[in-house]
């Protein structure tokens, strides 16, 4: 690929903090209030796909389990700096965790929100007795969000694998039927259109009588396609007036994630769910050490979120 090639590596944006590679001051946002403090669960997944911004595996721990102490530490810390409403999950796949269900009673019990981000197979189903009796004890509290790759299973199934789709529509449909609160999250290709996305979507929720509305932006959620391509147009503080979001909507002025990154003792805060790893994006350890401003230096934050228009919440 090109970013590999040492001729054009140089070349490559992102390279410094604070200014574009054209020598521009590189675009940054401030951080305003917490509305939602997300966790990463561990990168292991109990499928590859071929896009996945993370690189989740089953072999993959880059990030390890985070533990339920671990976790009801910056629980404890959020209430004395911020009142917020909404702890996410993220992974990874989320209920491969083994605190996840312990985790996630505790949050319900705090009177947050809680959102979980899961491919709706087989990890999710083994927690179905589990998951039924959160859903009792705390009615629509508990949100779940499924992602599918593609409204079309031969599409789906070669992003993540022979037989996915399959496992991940029952798991949808178990959903639908004991009436959780729950949405789908797709994605966007370059040469796919939203309306035809919404519509063929529309085809498949009525064909199993799934309980969403697929020209809802809450019910189904698209995100745009993240690439590994550096040549990602970089932001700059001067794009502000030429682009439709504005810093105070991006979700690193009002949302950080908390990862326990492998061989180390204690978690860390990063200011994107998207971007576990870069040393740029770690704020400390604690959430009160995070209340700092990000400069967006990756693609990610050029592809999803100032030109992509994108919230993970």
């Amino acid at each position: 690929m090109l970013e590999k090639n040492p001729e054009f590596h140089n070349k490559a944006n992102f390279k410094d903090k604070y200014f574009t590679n054209d020598g521009k001051e590189r675009a940054f946002v401030n951080f305003n209030t917490f509305e939602i403090l997300w966790f990463n669960t561990g990168t292991l997944c109990n499928i590859e796909c071929k896009n996945c911004y993370i690189e989740s595996s089953p072999k993959n721990d880059s990030l390890a389990y985070i533990k339920f102490g671990e976790v009801e530490k910056f629980l404890d810390e959020i209430i004395t700096i911020d009142k917020i409403k909404t702890v996410g999950f993220t992974g990874g796949e989320p209920f491969m965790n083994p605190d996840i269900i312990d985790i996630i009673s505790e949050c319900l019990n705090r009177n947050f929100d809680v959102l979980v981000l899961t491919n709706a197979m087989r990890p999710m189903m083994r927690h179905n007795i589990s998951l039924l009796n959160l859903k009792k004890k705390y009615a629509n509290k508990l949100s779940i969000r499924v992602s599918l790759d593609s409204f079309d299973k031969n599409i789906h199934d070669s992003h993540r694998g022979d037989s996915s789709w399959g496992k991940a529509l029952f798991g949808l449909l178990w959903l639908s039927d004991n009436s959780f609160n729950f949405k789908v999250a797709t994605r966007k290709f370059s040469e796919d259109n939203e309306y035809s996305i919404r519509k063929s979507f529309n085809q498949l929720f009525e064909k199993f009588k799934i309980r969403l509305d697929a020209f809802s932006n809450n019910d189904l959620i698209i995100f745009p396609e993240m690439t590994d391509n550096f040549f990602s147009q970089e932001i700059s503080t001067e794009c502000w007036g030429k682009v439709k979001i504005k810093p105070d909507e991006l979700m690193c002025s009002n949302s950080r994630m908390i990862v326990k990154k492998k061989n180390k003792d204690k978690p860390n805060v990063q200011a994107c769910t998207l971007i576990p790893y870069h040393p740029d994006f770690d704020l400390g350890k604690t959430l009160k050490q995070s209340k700092k401003k990000v400069y967006l230096n990756h693609r990610f934050c050029s592809q999803f979120c100032v030109l992509g228009g994108s919230s993970c919440s």
